[in-house]
């Protein structure tokens, strides 16, 4: 993809390096001299005709005119002043753009640069707060419901991808993913500094991204951690404008790593054939394509409408609070008073908390929930990572239960949550018994009242990316 912007400026530096006017460079090419103003302004992209008509005008190749790279250090400023000035945190506030003249010095349109650049910074430090994610998650987690959760031009993408570097089915390979990468010109290296607050980080400069060794715990990620970095160049992500944009980014690479770890055409035939046999299954699911129980109870739900059938997931940590989640079924979902699901606790009835009181975890847990909405049939499996317990559930309404292994549990509880004395409110005798003859000490995780680290990328330090990335950089 060629940066229109970049582009009228080389093309106004080298015209300019041959000493010929709009107009005179116009007529050699057959061009009207307003239409190559538009171009030179990044307004309008040329034909390829004319852009080789005007290489060869100007006495250069067509690959020096498409260089990604500004001509000059003045032009690099210029393109930053009109980028910065384009984003949100400048038209927010009304004021009109400022246009660099001939007659501007470096020195002030540098400095006019690193006033924007400062704003938009305090911009994004002031939008990256709790209070900011949770109204911009509940947005994006209500614009995924009404789309089934599925976002089929991703699934397409994934796909040609694999068929480019010949899947032919099974498990998504470390090798495939490695193939995947160097098509678009990128080597996986893995690194034992990687930046605390970094899952990836990607060199564009020498083509590397960068990654955890797979020996550490939970390496069994490193396929989907590469994919979503992989994500970013495919989908052509930048600096998020704001963090709606950096949670949809994140979104993005996640449901492309799925995606290409589980291809719908595939994936879809393995659940078709096991619902024909109602035998539905996700450690099944899971299993068939090598990946972990939350990434195959996740891929359900984009695969779910394939199925005719409506879903709900949940993870739930072992307080209770919810951490992720999608529902299109009914289940009734705690929310806050904005709406804003995530952190919230889960009824105690609810198999996603009832499953960590069983002895043997090994296995799926089905249970059927009664609730003010229905009655709903859940599968649990538990787990535990780097911030304890947690739970997975993957679940449906009553009827489609039948299509499920499992269905045919005994377990059965009955919530009437969010009404208090389903499960929120203590035992009466013990609230008279205890009351004034106890004392607790709460625990507070730090990051309940801090804000995100204010970088360039939500939740990424960004003295500690740039010190990595100067230390792994290439010897010159």
């Amino acid at each position: 993809m060629v940066d229109a912007a970049v582009l009228g400026h080389r093309i106004r530096h080298f015209r300019t390096q041959s000493e010929l006017t709009l107009d005179a460079l116009g007529e050699r090419i057959g061009l009207a001299g307003s239409q190559l103003s538009l171009i030179e302004n990044g307004r309008r992209e040329p034909k390829l005709s004319h852009l080789q008509a005007i290489a060869e005008v100007l006495g250069v190749s067509t690959a020096e005119l498409l260089d990604p790279e500004p001509p000059s250090p003045r032009s690099r400023l210029e393109l930053d002043l009109q980028r910065l000035q384009e984003g949100a945190s400048y038209r927010r506030l009304g004021l009109p753009a400022v246009r660099p003249s001939r007659a501007m010095g470096d020195d002030v349109l540098g400095a006019l640069v690193g006033l924007h650049r400062e704003l938009d910074r305090r911009s994004r430090e002031a939008i990256a707060t709790p209070e900011q994610a949770r109204r911009d998650a509940t947005t994006l987690r209500h614009e995924m419901r009404e789309r089934a959760n599925a976002l089929p031009e991703l699934d397409e993408l994934a796909e040609r991808q694999l068929d480019a570097v010949g899947y032919e089915g099974g498990s998504v390979t470390h090798r495939t993913v490695s193939e995947m990468a160097a098509r678009l010109g990128f080597e996986l290296v893995y690194v034992t500094d990687m930046p605390h607050s970094a899952r990836s980080v990607t060199d564009l400069e020498n083509g590397r991204i960068y990654l955890p060794p797979a020996s550490i715990p939970g390496g069994h990620g490193l396929r989907s951690m590469a994919l979503q970095a992989i994500a970013h160049r495919l989908l052509q992500h930048r600096e998020p404008a704001d963090y709606r944009e950096f949670l949809q980014q994140r979104l993005e690479i996640n449901y492309f790593a799925a995606a290409a770890l589980m291809p719908r055409s595939r994936a879809v035939e393995h659940l078709r054939r096991a619902k024909r046999e109602r035998n539905l299954a996700v450690e099944d699911f899971r299993d068939a394509f090598g990946v972990t129980h939350e990434t195959a109870a996740m891929r359900f739900t984009n695969l779910a409408t394939d199925l005719d059938l409506q879903v709900h997931f949940l993870r739930v940590g072992e307080d209770g609070a919810l951490s992720r989640v999608y529902e299109n079924d009914g289940l009734p979902v705690p929310v806050d008073a904005s709406g804003h699901a995530e952190g919230q606790l889960v009824c105690r009835r609810f198999a996603a908390r009832t499953a960590f009181e069983r002895t043997s975890r090994t296995t799926e847990f089905y249970q059927y929930t009664d609730t003010p909405e229905g009655t709903f049939w859940c599968s649990t499996q538990t787990g535990s990572g780097t911030d304890g317990e947690f739970s997975i559930s993957f679940g449906v309404r009553f009827d489609d239960a039948k299509w499920f292994r499992g269905a045919q549990t005994a377990f059965r509880e009955h919530s009437t949550c969010p009404d208090v004395r389903c499960c929120a409110s203590p035992d009466s005798a013990l609230v008279d018994r205890w009351r004034q003859h106890s004392w607790a000490s709460a625990r507070m995780h730090q990051h309940t009242l801090a804000p995100l680290p204010s970088g360039t990328y939500p939740g990424v330090d960004d003295s500690e990316l740039y010190a990595f990335l100067e230390r792994h950089a290439p010897a010159l």
